[in-house]
């Protein structure tokens, strides 16, 4: 009989009555719980309470008894309270994000200038495929929502699994009412589907490459509203799998040469299809990241990004495995950093490029004239729509600038004829002192490139060259000056003048912490911190721009406010305890892998963008004294990129030489952002010197801000004297293998 009894009981709850999705997740934040917890109890993936949560989904038997139950308990502790009669409940199609804690804003499109390869802050350069070029598209039609018969259909709730928790909100304009991009795939049965965000799977009716670029502007509802007053509403962005691929006549790889090439040969059978529709390509051809476009017909654009994922779009150095994930997963990967960055335009460089021109687009509509007509004009702050010369000092090598030095062919120029400013990477032998300790900890600073772009003022236009000018640290530009006469070991901190032992400290005035000879070429920010230490300074020539302006500060706030929301879905705010954030960092990303590639990827963003301000030649049949692609447009500016590393070097050394008038400490490596010291113990705790909770002030302090720093790793002082045995490199820079002691034979510290 008990038998039967429990069949009964199990009949009952198969048809137990669930309280509404918005209920649902009411209850479960009322008693502070999170989704993970939900689905752990219950034995299912967290995708599967979220898709509950958002009425994508209805849980089944057993679960559902289960479910019930949980729900049931909650209503009895949290009751539900009245709502006003003038408020209407939200509506069970558009969810909450479950993870999210701040609000994304509208993302920027791009200008219509070139972008290629990246290049990032800590290296010379680090390719990646590069984006197409919108030069020969300087105006584009948006193609009117009649031009095609086909209807985008919703998915029923339940047809597809919900996209997981943390999925963005739409941004409220009804013209992108889907997002910013869809995540295109096909199934078995060659059903083509795009997966967007919020959950939202579209039944795709195109049969062809160029019919689905049709669909997408006249049905799909994809893009973002513009960024800034004057600039332009993005594009939207088809994210291409494999099964997308066959099904639209695409290779699922790139061959060798195509690889080499950047592109598929214009005689493929898509492009010849794309051509009789009547769609273009840009210059870049058809290739990870191609434009397809038609030329303008007024005021409105028709173009359509696509990203190939198995063409190496996504570069796993920056993305991770977001090339592997699942469509509803990579929708959401992608969506996440759409929203709170903007739409990719390419790699994480072209994307961190294109993000400063979204924020100050070169022109903008003038006010009305006498027969009420608006006109295009400047748009100030901005770095206008045609490029400027860099000055010779700042000029990389077989930069055009330089054919009127006349040099000789095989002259390697020095710091009195070229600006150095990059990044440290600077190791010292350890003393006796710090061999009788016990561990290594490395500190990295957050953001810090993205921290040392914050409040920068930086030309905006053309170098006016000055001989024997009077210092102004205010004035941007570069300054021929000899800077050998400051002495570290005697120093004004604050306004009180230390004494340190400077032998155990980098020079802050190059990259390799060697003490300057003689004049040579620095950025404002360089020579203003020899000013600040209390050393005169007397300038024998420089270059500076008198037009400047903060232009870079828009840019910081965008992509800091990205990171430290992603950073606070992962667990870690900027409330917390020292304690209490090194807890919550200690494994962050496993909270939520999809989370953290997005993480990765706005970082990469930060050091792509600022390298590709000096994006050098890539191939093309280049040859030195030529001009190249990237000196075409505005934004490659050597002397922004020269000054924000400058500040971002000036900052590290700041901090370590109140670290060391206070402590005593010095440090052991610096590698970029990356310091490392000598301690007696395991955590930065060890090191850095907290006083009733209270950091030193102006010192490091541990955080997740930008320019704070957090834990980048600890080894032991053995591992260290060992590593550099056994490679026979004295001054092995640490700060490289801190992370997790990993060093091989090509690593050998040179």
């Amino acid at each position: 009989m008990s038998e039967l009894f429990d069949a009964v009981d199990a009949l009952l709850a198969s048809r137990a009555t669930l309280p509404p999705p918005a209920e649902r997740k009411r209850l479960r934040a009322a008693h502070g719980l999170t989704i993970d917890e939900v689905a752990t109890a219950l034995k299912v993936r967290r995708a599967t309470v979220s898709g509950w949560e958002a009425g994508k989904t209805e849980p089944r038997p057993p679960e559902r008894d289960a479910y019930a139950r949980l729900l049931d308990k909650l209503a009895e502790l949290y009751p539900a309270t009245p709502a006003p009669a003038a408020e209407t409940a939200p509506a069970p199609e558009t969810p909450a994000p479950a993870t999210f804690t701040a609000v994304p804003t509208p993302a920027q499109p791009l200008p219509t200038e070139p972008a290629s390869d990246d290049e990032v802050v800590r290296a010379p350069l680090e390719p990646q495929v590069p984006a197409s070029d919108l030069a020969d598209a300087p105006g584009l039609a948006r193609t009117p929502a009649s031009a095609t018969g086909s209807t985008a259909t919703t998915r029923r709730p339940g047809a597809k699994k919900a996209a997981p928790a943390g999925t963005p909100e739409g941004e409220g304009d009804p013209r992108f009412e889907n997002g910013p991009l869809a995540v295109v795939d096909a199934d078995a049965d060659g059903q083509v589907l795009a997966y967007c965000i919020r959950g939202l799977v579209l039944d795709v009716p195109a049969k062809s490459l160029a019919s689905l670029v049709e669909w997408t502007l006249a049905e799909g509802k994809l893009g973002q509203p513009k960024l800034s007053g004057p600039g332009r509403a993005a594009d939207p962005l088809l994210v291409l799998t494999p099964a997308a691929l066959e099904r639209y006549g695409l290779p699922t790889e790139l061959s060798a040469e195509e690889r080499e090439a950047g592109r598929i040969p214009e005689a493929h059978k898509v492009i010849k299809q794309l051509a009789r529709a009547e769609w273009k390509l840009t210059k870049r051809g058809f290739g990870p990241w191609a434009r397809i476009y038609r030329p303008a017909t007024g005021s409105e654009r028709a173009c359509v990004q696509l990203c190939i994922p198995s063409w190496n779009a996504l570069d796993t150095r920056f993305w991770g495995g977001a090339a592997q994930l699942p469509p509803a997963e990579l929708a959401r990967v992608l969506g996440v950093y759409a929203s709170r960055v903007m739409t990719p335009r390419g790699s994480t460089a072209v994307t961190g490029l294109e993000l400063m021109t979204a924020l100050h687009p070169p022109t903008r509509a003038s006010a009305p004239d006498a027969d009420g007509r608006r006109h295009s004009e400047h748009n100030p702050g901005s770095l206008g729509k045609d490029p400027v010369d860099c000055a010779p000092c700042e000029a990389p090598d077989g930069h055009p600038v330089l054919n009127a030095l006349d040099l000789p062919r095989f002259h390697v120029r020095g710091p009195a004829e070229k600006l150095f400013e990059e990044a440290y990477d600077w190791a010292r032998p350890m003393t006796d002192a710090e061999c009788t300790l016990r561990h290594l900890v490395g500190l990295d600073v957050n953001m810090a490139f993205a921290a040392g772009a914050n409040g920068l003022t930086v030309g905006l236009g053309e170098p006016t060259h000055v001989k024997t000018p009077a210092f102004d640290p205010k004035l941007p530009g570069s300054w021929l000056v000899d800077l050998s006469h400051v002495d570290l070991s005697h120093v004004k901190v604050g306004k009180e003048w230390v004494e340190l032992d400077g032998s155990l400290l980098p020079s802050p005035f190059t990259p390799k912490g060697d003490r300057p000879t003689g004049p040579a070429w620095y950025a404002t920010p360089t020579v203003a911190y020899a000013v600040e230490l209390g050393y005169d300074v007397t300038p024998l020539e420089a270059w500076v721009r008198y037009e400047n302006g903060r232009y870079l500060d828009g840019w910081y706030q965008r992509l800091r406010d990205a990171y430290l929301a992603t950073m606070a879905d992962l667990g870690v705010t900027a409330d917390l305890s020292p304690e209490d954030f090194l807890t919550a960092m200690d494994g962050y990303k496993e909270h939520d892998p999809e989370l953290g590639i997005v993480v990765a990827a706005i970082k990469a963003t930060v050091k792509g963008g600022l390298g590709k301000l000096r994006e050098r030649p890539h191939g093309e049949g280049w040859r030195p004294g030529e001009r190249w692609r990237a000196l075409e447009r505005p934004t490659w500016r050597p002397d922004i990129r020269a000054a924000v590393i400058s500040r971002t070097r000036i900052n590290l050394h700041r901090k370590i030489i109140k670290h060391a008038a206070f402590t005593g400490q010095y440090p052991i490596a610096v590698l970029s952002d990356c310091v490392v010291y000598a301690a007696d113990g395991p955590s930065p705790l060890n090191v850095l010197p907290y006083r009733d909770g209270k950091p030193l002030p102006g010192g490091f302090k541990l955080g997740i801000n930008p320019g704070l720093v957090k834990h980048e790793g600890t080894q032991t002082v053995l591992w260290g004297e060992g590593v550099r045995e056994q490679f026979d490199a004295p001054q092995l820079n640490f700060a490289r293998f801190i992370k997790d002691g990993t060093v091989t034979a090509a690593d050998n510290g040179e």
